[in-house]
C-alpha cells in the first residue's frame, strides 16, 4: 500500500469516526417538554426560561427544553400523573397540586407558616426541603429539582373591599382543589368554590365566582385586573411552585446530563428569588394604575391568623407526618414550637 493510499484510508476512517460520533450525539440529544400551568410573564414562565437557558449551556447545546404555557399539556395535577408514568418530561406547578400525591409537602401550604421570602428559601433549599424532595420521589415518582417563588397569595374580588373575615360573607371565592386551602377559607366563615385553574378566568369574567387568591405576579400575568377590582394584602400562604422531572426520564439520562439538569434547576431557583424581589413592587404599582384598589387586612391580620392557625393546623398534623414535623419546621425557622 503506497503512502497516498494509506493517507486516504486514514482520512476516510477519521471522517467515518467523526460522523459516527456526531450521529451518536444527535441521536441522544433531546428537546424536553416542560408543562407550565401559568401564562407568559409569570413566575413559572420565568423559572422555565432560566432552566432552559442553563440546561442548554450545561449540555453544550445537546439538550433543549420547550415550554408549553397555560396548561397546554393538561391540568397541573394531570402533569404529575404523566410525569410519574414517564410520558411527560418536566412540569412547573403550584405546590398545592403536589400535595394530593405526596401529603407531606402540605406543610408548605399551612396558613401563615411561611412569613417571608427568606422563610420560603430556608424551607425549600435547606434540610426540610431535601426531606420533601425525597418524600415526593418516594410517593409520586417525580423529583423536585427547582423552586419558583411567587410571593404571598393576595385575595382579589369584584364586589367590595375585604379587610376582615366577615367581609367575605357575600363573596364567592374560587380556590384550587386543595383541602388545606379550602379549610383555611372555612375557618374564616365561608365555603369556597374549588375550581380548576384553567377555568378560573372565565368563571371570574362570567360572575360564576367573585374572587380568587394568587400572588401579585400571577394576578398581573393572567390580566385579572380586567375582571377584578379589589385586592386584599392577605399573607396566609406564600406561593411556591416546584419544577419536577419524571424520575423515569431522569434515570434515563447519563450521569453527566443528570448533573446538568440538577444544576439548571438550582440556577433557575436562585434566579426566581431575585426576580420576585425585582418585579413585585413594579407590578403592584401597575395594577393600581390599571384601577385595582389595594387594602390591608384590619388589625394587622390578627383575626385571620388566629382563626386559621387554631382551626387548620391541628387538622393536618397527621397528613404532614405528625405534630413533631411541624415543630421541626418551626424550629428551622427560628420560631417557637406549638
Amino acid at each position: 500500500m503506497n503512502a497516498k493510499t494509506k493517507i486516504a484510508k486514514a482520512v476516510s476512517l477519521s471522517v467515518c469516526l467523526a460522523v459516527s460520533a456526531a450521529f451518536g450525539t444527535l441521536a441522544q440529544a433531546k428537546t424536553f417538554k416542560v408543562a407550565v400551568g401559568d401564562a407568559a410573564g409569570g413566575t413559572q414562565h420565568e423559572l422555565g426560561k432560566k432552566f432552559q437557558e442553563v440546561l442548554k449551556e450545561k449540555t453544550g447545546g445537546k439538550h433543549d427544553a420547550q415550554l408549553f404555557l397555560n396548561g397546554q399539556l393538561g391540568s397541573e395535577q394531570d402533569t404529575i400523573n404523566d410525569a410519574a408514568m414517564g410520558t411527560l418530561d418536566f412540569s412547573i406547578l403550584a405546590i398545592n397540586n403536589v400535595t394530593p400525591f405526596s401529603p407531606s409537602v402540605g406543610v408548605l401550604t399551612l396558613p401563615y407558616l411561611i412569613q417571608s421570602l427568606d422563610d420560603a428559601i430556608e424551607l425549600t433549599q435547606g434540610r426540610v426541603g431535601q426531606q420533601l424532595v425525597d418524600n415526593t420521589l418516594r410517593d409520586a415518582g417525580v423529583r423536585i429539582i427547582g423552586w419558583a417563588y411567587s410571593g404571598f397569595r393576595v385575595l382579589t374580588n369584584s364586589k367590595h373591599p375585604v379587610t376582615k373575615p366577615d367581609d367575605l360573607n357575600d363573596v364567592v371565592v374560587r380556590v384550587p382543589k386543595n383541602a388545606i386551602m379550602i379549610d383555611s377559607y372555612k375557618s374564616w366563615g365561608i365555603n369556597p368554590t374549588p375550581m380548576a385553574w384553567s377555568e378560573t378566568f372565565t368563571a371570574l369574567q362570567q360572575g360564576v365566582v367573585d374572587g380568587q387568591d394568587n400572588p401579585y405576579i400571577t394576578v398581573y400575568a393572567m390580566k385579572f385586573d380586567e375582571v377584578q377590582k379589589y385586592v386584599t394584602n392577605l399573607r396566609y400562604l406564600f406561593s411556591i411552585e416546584p419544577l419536577i422531572v419524571s424520575e423515569a426520564v431522569f434515570q434515563d439520562q447519563s450521569e453527566e446530563d443528570q448533573q446538568a439538569i440538577l444544576a439548571a434547576g438550582k440556577a433557575a431557583t436562585e434566579h426566581s428569588a431575585l426576580w420576585l424581589t425585582a418585579q413585585e413592587t413594579r407590578i403592584k404599582q401597575e395594577l393600581t394604575e390599571k384601577g385595582m384598589e389595594i387594602v390591608e387586612p384590619a388589625n394587622g391580620e390578627q383575626e385571620w391568623i388566629d382563626l386559621a392557625t387554631s382551626q387548620v393546623w391541628p387538622k393536618y398534623y397527621d397528613s404532614i407526618g405528625g405534630k413533631d414535623v411541624l415543630n421541626d419546621v418551626l424550629k428551622s425557622l427560628g420560631r417557637d414550637e406549638i
